[in-house]
């Protein structure tokens, strides 16, 4: 998507190897009419896939997620990554460690919003080494239901997220794929 990809040169900082910092679009100020365009294109990517909910974990994912959600017709459902006193029952739990905080959190899902026959699509505004996708997943599948599709904002394609996700076959739909991140350098795939 060549309008989120002009926002990142412009907007983005490679800090280093691994971390690019997008907060003044994205993940801290959020740009309304680039998450419309972003909602836009995963709603038609995903048209025709038999979606019935869109999940997505907070916090960074929420503003593509409800834009694309909105575009579709869906309800969103949010993973919730904080401990919380009203979902401590009837809920599926999984571990995933986050790669930008080099920590791990407890990845929760209220049983009462997902159920065997939804088909889900996945929303997450990075895809590095796909721990979160997974972490979904393994909460989707406790269930019985099926992830249809993975949607990624911005995906760094030097790291082993996606061939991982690809290697188990889940459709992985990116709209910025990254080839080379150095201090102040960001390159894209072709």
């Amino acid at each position: 998507m060549k309008e989120l990809q002009k926002k990142i040169l412009e907007e983005g900082h490679a800090l280093s190897e691994s971390i690019l910092k997008v907060d003044s679009f994205l993940n801290h100020k959020v740009d309304p009419s680039l998450m419309y365009s972003i909602g836009k294109s995963f709603a038609e990517h995903f048209k025709d896939m038999g979606i019935t909910k869109i999940f997505t974990i907070e916090s960074s994912g929420i503003a593509p997620a409800v834009m694309t959600a909105l575009q579709m017709d869906l309800p969103m459902v949010i993973l919730k990554k904080k401990e919380s006193k009203i979902l401590s029952e009837d809920v599926y739990q999984t571990t995933v460690h986050s790669f930008t905080k080099d920590s791990d959190y407890e990845l929760t899902l209220s049983k009462k919003y997902i159920c065997p026959e939804d088909n889900i699509l996945i929303i997450d505004d990075f895809l590095a080494n796909g721990e979160a996708s997974k972490g979904t997943i393994r909460l989707v599948e406790q269930c019985g239901a099926k992830v249809t599709g993975i949607e990624i904002v911005i995906e760094k394609s030097f790291q082993p997220g996606r061939k991982l996700l690809d290697k188990q076959g889940y459709h992985v739909y990116s709209l910025a794929r990254i080839k080379r991140l150095a201090k102040d350098t960001i390159e894209f795939m072709d």
